[in-house]
C-alpha cells in the first residue's frame, strides 16, 4: 500500500509516518499544504491520501477540497480524512459523489491504532469508514425525522454500523448475534426508510449517508 500524507502540523505527520511504516506500510511522501499534497500525488501515484481537513492558507475546508481535486486528478485514488472535530458538512460533502474508497475520521482515532489500521486497510480496498462519532451527531440530527422512529433500537445499532462502513460479519461481531439476524435488520431498515435494498456495501452505505443528509437538511 503506497501512502501520501498531507497534514500541516509537522508533529502528527511526521508521527503517522513513522507509525505508518513501523507498521510495514508504504509512506510514498508527506505533504504540508495542498499544492504538495497534489503534486505529491501526481508524482508517486499513491494507493490512499490520508488528508487534514484543515490545511493553509485559510484552514477551513482546503483539505477537502485537495482530497476532491486529487481524486479528479487520479480516479480510484483512495482517501481517509481527518479532523480534529465532528464538521458534518465536510463529511456529507466529501461523499456526496459516493463513499467507495473513502474515510472520515476523528484525529483521536489514530492513537488507537488497530481501529486506525482497519478503516485504513478498509479504505484503501474500496471501502467506507465513517467515524462512529460523526455518524452519532448525524443521528442527533435527525431525530426529529417520522422514518426513523419507525426503527427498533437493534436497527438503530445496525444503522450506525452500516453508515460507519462494516460489512454484515463485522456488525454480527460487534453486535454478538448472527449474520442472518443483521440481513434481517438491513432488510428492514431499507424498507423502512423507504431506501431500495442491496447487499453491495458501498451502496448502501451511500444510500444510508444520503438519508441521514436529507434529513439534516429537512431538520
Amino acid at each position: 500500500m503506497r501512502i501520501v500524507i498531507a497534514e500541516d502540523d509537522a508533529l502528527l505527520r511526521e508521527g503517522l509516518a513513522l507509525l505508518l511504516r513501523a507498521e510495514g506500510l508504504d509512506v510514498v511522501a508527506t505533504a504540508g499544504d495542498p499544492a504538495e499534497l497534489l503534486a505529491a500525488v501526481a508524482e508517486h501515484v499513491p494507493d490512499i491520501a490520508i488528508v487534514d481537513v484543515r490545511m493553509p492558507p485559510t484552514h477551513t475546508n482546503e483539505g477537502i477540497v485537495a482530497a476532491v481535486e486529487a481524486r479528479r486528478l487520479q480516479p480510484g485514488l483512495a482517501v481517509l480524512v481527518l479532523s480534529a472535530y465532528v464538521e458534518e458538512a465536510f463529511a456529507t460533502e466529501l461523499l456526496a459523489n459516493g463513499s467507495a474508497g473513502l474515510g472520515y475520521l476523528l484525529k483521536e482515532r489514530v492513537g488507537r491504532v488497530e481501529e486506525f489500521l482497519d478503516a485504513l486497510h478498509r479504505v484503501a480496498s474500496g471501502g467506507t469508514a465513517i467515524d462512529p462519532e460523526v455518524v452519532a451527531q448525524l443521528f442527533a440530527r435527525t431525530r426529529s425525522d417520522g422514518r426513523l422512529d419507525r426503527l427498533s433500537p437493534r436497527e438503530r445499532e445496525v444503522l450506525a454500523a452500516m453508515a460507519e462502513g462494516l460489512g454484515n460479519s463485522a456488525i454480527a461481531a460487534r453486535l454478538f448475534v448472527t449474520e442472518g439476524a443483521v440481513h434481517k435488520h438491513i432488510r428492514s431498515i431499507f424498507a423502512k426508510l423507504d431506501l431500495a435494498p442491496t447487499d453491495m456495501a458501498d451502496r448502501r452505505v451511500t444510500a444510508v449517508l444520503h438519508y441521514l443528509e436529507d434529513a439534516r437538511l429537512r431538520a
